[in-house]
C-alpha cells in the first residue's frame, strides 16, 4: 500500500492507496486533533455545569423514561443494583467507561491506516460524519443521565458509580466536571464507537478469539453504559441511528481508496 505510484511525488510519511490517492499519517492526525477540538468544544457549549440546566433536559429524561416503560426495557435501576453487590464489576466498568472508548478507537484507526489503508479513508468518514451528526442530538435534545436523576427529585434507584466508587477521574472532580456536557446523553457516542470499531475489526482480524472479543465490545459498552447510570437504553438506539447516518453519508463521499488501481 505505500508504494509510489507513476507520476507522483510524495511527502515523507506518504501512505499510497491502491487507486492512487495519498494520505500522510501525519496530516490525519492533525486532523483529528482538530476536528476532536471543534467536536468537544461544540458539545461543551452547554450543560457542562450541573447547576444550569439546559431547556427541557429535564422533561426529556421524563420522555425517555415513560417510553421504555411503555416499551417494557425500563430495567436500567435494577441492572445497576444487581451489578453493586459486586464491586469489582462497577470499578472495572467505571475505568472500562473512561479509558477503553478512546483506547479501542484509537487502535482501530491506527489497524485500519496500517493493514487496510484502502478502507481506512470510509471508515475514518464514516466516524467523523458519526461524531458530527451526534452534536445534533446534544444540542437539540439535552437530557439528564439516570446518574443525575436523583439530583432533580426523580427518584428511580441509580447511582453516580464514577463518583461513589475508586476511579481516576469522575464528572464531579475538578476540571472534568467544568469541560464535560452532564446532559450530552442522546445518542450514546460510545455505542457508536463500540459499534465501529466492531464492524471494522470482525472481518479483518485473523484470530477467531479476538473476532469474538471485538464483536462482543458494543455489548460490552452497553453493559457499561447502563450499569455506570450514564445512559438509558434508548440512547443505545440512538448511537446505532447516527452510525447508520455515518456509513451511509461516509459511502457517498468517500473516493480514496474506492477507485480503480492506479499504475505503479
Amino acid at each position: 500500500m505505500s508504494t509510489a505510484v507513476a507520476g507522483k511525488r510524495t511527502l515523507p510519511g506518504a501512505r499510497v492507496l491502491s487507486d492512487g490517492h495519498i494520505l500522510y499519517w501525519w496530516f490525519e492526525v492533525l486532523m483529528i486533533v482538530a476536528f476532536y477540538f471543534v467536536y468537544s468544544a461544540i458539545r461543551n457549549l452547554h450543560g457542562n455545569s450541573l447547576q444550569v440546566l439546559p431547556p427541557h433536559a429535564l422533561d426529556h429524561a421524563r420522555q425517555i423514561i415513560t417510553l421504555e416503560q411503555h416499551l417494557g426495557i425500563f430495567h436500567e435501576a435494577a441492572i445497576q443494583h444487581a451489578a453493586q453487590h459486586f464491586t469489582p464489576l462497577i470499578v472495572v466498568a467505571n475505568y472500562f467507561y473512561g479509558s477503553l472508548h478512546f483506547v479501542v478507537t484509537i487502535f482501530t484507526g491506527i489497524f485500519l491506516y496500517r493493514r487496510f489503508s484502502d478502507d481506512y479513508p470510509r471508515f475514518r468518514n464514516m466516524l467523523g460524519i458519526t461524531t458530527a451528526v451526534a452534536l445534533i442530538g446534544f444540542t437539540f435534545y439535552p437530557l439528564v443521565p439516570p446518574r443525575l436523576l436523583d439530583s432533580f427529585s426523580l427518584h428511580y434507584g441509580f447511582h453516580d458509580t464514577l463518583a461513589q466508587y475508586p476511579t481516576f477521574w469522575s464528572f464531579n472532580s475538578g476540571g472534568v466536571a467544568h469541560l464535560s456536557n452532564q446532559y450530552a446523553a442522546m445518542p450514546s457516542v460510545h455505542i457508536a464507537w463500540s459499534t465501529w470499531c466492531a464492524l471494522a475489526l470482525v472481518p479483518r482480524l485473523s484470530s477467531r478469539r479476538l473476532k469474538i472479543l471485538a464483536g462482543c465490545y458494543p455489548l460490552f459498552t452497553l453493559v457499561v453504559i447502563v450499569i455506570t447510570a450514564n445512559h438509558y437504553i434508548i440512547d443505545a438506539a440512538g448511537g446505532l441511528l447516527i452510525l447508520a447516518i455515518g456509513w451511509f453519508l461516509s459511502g457517498i463521499f468517500t473516493r480514496a481508496g474506492r477507485g480503480a488501481r492506479a499504475p505503479v
